[in-house]
């Protein structure tokens, strides 16, 4: 039994995606929820200031006594996620990997594509982690510079939205994939765009559900999961401004975020006893 929250974060507002998956699978937990809105979007940032980022959040979340970590992320997972694995003292996970195995479980013609950030597509890190479950599946990849940016502005449909899903997944189709990973969290809510354009005979994937199960799955079988009977508490944390965060992030939530905190990043001294080893 561990009642200490679940610390989970993304570059914006769309890892509340995977906040209401975990919601949905494992309701008595609680969660601390962080959106670096004033830094986003992470996708054109080079890889080493994600990962500056990615170290600074993580500290803060450890300040407030989390007992695993979730990089709700693309981006920051692709970046930094095996080098905060290394440095941590504390489990952590990103969306990555499990949406690679849902890919690869649910492809027929094994021909799978993957949209998602620069910086993500730029890592290769869906390729790698497809290959190493099915080296014979093909992955298309196309970076989508602008979908992210959308969503966070609150656009989710729209000739414009479907004008620019059009041109990044022609090659994709062309290339007679049946499976395609939404390697951002902010792309399920183009999701009725994207699935109109990819066609019935194409899945989509998002890694939040997949994400979830395995958060579960771990906590259950380390013996850490909340049995604490009060209604768990859930605090939704921003770097930017909290009014647009709260009012956006209903949309991805799928409930009322009743109250935001804002807190500054990074913090002025670095957490203390959480060196490597």
């Amino acid at each position: 039994m561990d009642n200490r929250p679940i610390g989970i974060f993304d570059s914006g507002l769309g890892g509340l995606t995977v906040v209401r998956e975990i919601i949905d699978q494992l309701p008595n937990e609680e969660i601390i929820y962080f959106g670096d809105t004033a830094r986003f979007p992470y996708g054109p940032r080079p890889i080493s200031e994600l990962k500056t980022f990615v170290f600074e959040i993580i500290d803060y979340l450890l300040v407030n006594d989390v007992k695993f970590i979730v990089i709700a992320c693309n981006s920051a997972s692709a970046a930094a996620l095996e080098d905060a694995q290394q440095y941590y003292n504390i489990p952590i996970i990103g969306v990555i990997e499990p949406g690679a195995r849902a890919a690869v479980r649910a492809t027929h013609c094994r021909r799978i594509g993957v949209i998602g950030t620069q910086a993500t597509i730029a890592s290769g890190s869906y390729m790698s982690a497809i290959k190493a479950i099915d080296a014979g599946i093909q992955v298309y990849s196309q970076a989508c510079p602008d979908l992210a940016d959308f969503v966070e502005k609150n656009e989710t449909t729209g000739p414009r939205i479907e004008r620019s899903v059009r041109w990044y997944l022609d090659s994709l189709l062309r290339a007679g994939i049946d499976s395609l990973i939404l390697g951002c969290t902010h792309y399920p809510l183009l999701s009725e765009t994207i699935s109109k354009v990819a066609g019935d005979w194409v899945q989509l994937i998002s890694s939040a559900k997949e994400t979830a199960r395995e958060l579960k799955e771990t906590l259950t079988r380390k013996g850490s999961l909340r049995k604490d009977n009060k209604p768990p508490i859930l605090r939704f944390i921003s770097s930017g401004d909290k009014e647009i965060f709260r009012k956006l992030g209903v949309r991805f939530l799928g409930q009322e975020i009743k109250s935001v905190e804002r807190v500054r990043l990074p913090l002025r001294e670095r957490v203390v006893g959480i060196e490597k080893g």
